[in-house]
């Protein structure tokens, strides 16, 4: 049974690499979502139901359960996807993504969600601009490789995701609730988050029954910046019920 990661927001696949590096498994796939590095198919609103959806597709045709991880929008999808179909999952591992009715989107979000302000928010994140606001949390090298990725078809992408997901905690929270908590599960949280607090996984935690880990020196991107530890977490829940 193979290893699914999924991305989120402003990332591809990659953003799996260094986690990757440092695994012992080598049955991982992790996928850019339509939209996010690749082409948008034709017809693809690129909506959080149509992310759900090809997302439920790429795992069910893998034939098995999987181990499935996401970050930050991949952590709402996978949480999506185990509440609705947890017959497709072995464990499942979130991090920096709410799908909690309490939860208020970031200031960015609903930047993103207002027509027309989100459209002048896009224009501004050039490549430069995007690498400097991550360059302290992720370095220079991982914030260069990043902004490289964010080209005119992730942005409007962007835009799409986050303005059919204004009320994403009270449609999907209660299918999470009693689909992961029949699951293994771990969520994995930066307690320097500036996007998602840590009660979001405590909550998550409290609802579902999985494990909770908090890094005091962790931030939103911990995938990067706390790979190896990522990687020694996971094995951990992987290996329980090996």
């Amino acid at each position: 049974m193979p290893a699914f990661f999924l991305h989120g927001v402003p990332d591809t696949g990659a953003l799996w690499d260094h986690v990757r590096s440092h695994l012992a498994r080598t049955d991982v796939l992790a996928p850019s979502m339509p939209g996010f590095g690749t082409s948008r198919p034709d017809g693809f609103d690129a909506t959080k139901e149509a992310y759900a959806e090809w997302l439920e597709r790429e795992v069910e045709a893998i034939g098995e359960p999987v181990d499935i991880v996401g970050h930050d929008w991949g952590s709402i999808l996978v949480q999506r996807l185990v509440g609705t179909r947890p017959d497709l999952i072995r464990t499942w591992a979130v991090g920096s993504g709410p799908c909690d009715k309490q939860y208020v989107w970031h200031d960015m979000a609903q930047l993103w969600q207002t027509p027309d302000v989100g459209e002048q928010v896009m224009e501004g994140m050039t490549p430069d601009a995007i690498a400097s606001f991550f360059v302290d949390e992720l370095g220079a090298d991982a914030a260069t490789a990043m902004a490289s990725r964010v080209d005119e078809t992730m942005k409007r992408s962007v835009l799409s995701l986050y303005r059919s997901a204004i009320t994403v905690g009270a449609e999907w929270e209660d299918d999470v609730i009693k689909g992961a908590s029949t699951r293994p599960g771990l969520a994995i949280w930066g307690a320097n988050d500036a996007y998602v607090p840590t009660d979001v996984a405590r909550r998550l935690g409290e609802r579902t029954g999985a494990r909770v880990v908090i890094w005091d020196d962790a931030a939103h991107h911990w995938p990067v910046s706390h790979a190896e530890r990522a990687a020694r977490e996971l094995e951990q829940l992987w290996n329980s019920v090996a």
